[in-house]
């Protein structure tokens, strides 16, 4: 009889694990059929051919802080706004440098959105690949 409830005990935890195994397979299973696949048709598109160039219309913002657009020095982000037109103060584009403080990158969006800019977009290395 002692054997009996001695063998009881070593099975249980087996059967404890298996059962948490079960169910975490189950739970993987539901959360990797939530999401709809993609149409087996829809082709999507490639970007490794396009040129990792900044729009033409964007802020350059180099690592000391300094603005330019199209190689020419702006004063500060108020005068770059003053000349944008009105379809280009919808969205203004920023290219910082990847050495400039976020405090500055920050402030000079702060700025723009201040002189009028519905909104301030970063472009990024990967946006511009």
């Amino acid at each position: 009889m002692r054997r009996l409830a001695k063998l009881k005990r070593q099975r249980e935890p087996t059967i404890a694990l298996i059962n948490i195994v079960f169910l975490m397979l189950v739970f993987f299973m539901v959360a990797g059929t939530l999401s709809q696949p993609i149409d087996r048709t829809m082709t999507l598109v490639q970007t490794k051919e396009l040129e990792g160039r900044a729009p033409p219309d964007a802020l350059l913002i180099h690592s000391d802080g300094r603005l330019t657009l199209r190689g020419e020095v702006q004063a500060d982000a108020a005068s770059y706004f003053a000349t944008l037109t009105d379809a280009q103060r919808e969205t203004v584009r920023l290219v910082p440098d990847r050495a400039l403080s976020a405090e500055t990158l920050v402030a000079i969006a702060r700025d723009l959105r201040l002189a009028g800019a519905k909104s301030v977009m970063v472009v990024t290395e990967r946006g511009l690949k």
